[in-house]
């Protein structure tokens, strides 16, 4: 059984990608089901309405995607989500 799962996850960036290549990037990464946010130079902040078996499984997923999408993104981890996303 899966459930829908409700996040946000931050991450740093290289300042000199630009904005529509990152969401075309995102989009074929499997991201489709974020809305980002782009408003700090270097920062990108990505809103997921996902759904998996369990939090921790939505969170590791859409970190994956990331990854696949921007390799140079850095994670900006904070309470609970730093022990799942490592």
């Amino acid at each position: 059984m899966t459930n829908e799962f409700k996040f946000t996850l931050t991450f740093a960036i290289p300042e000199a990608l630009e904005p529509e290549k990152l969401e075309e990037r995102l989009f074929e990464a499997g991201c489709n089901d974020a809305i980002l946010g782009l408003g700090q130079e270097g920062r990108l902040a990505l809103n997921f309405t996902r759904e998996a078996s369990s939090a921790e499984a939505a969170m590791a997923s859409a970190l994956k995607d990331v990854r696949k999408a921007i390799p140079e993104a850095r994670p900006q981890l904070s309470g609970h989500a730093n022990g799942i996303l490592k």
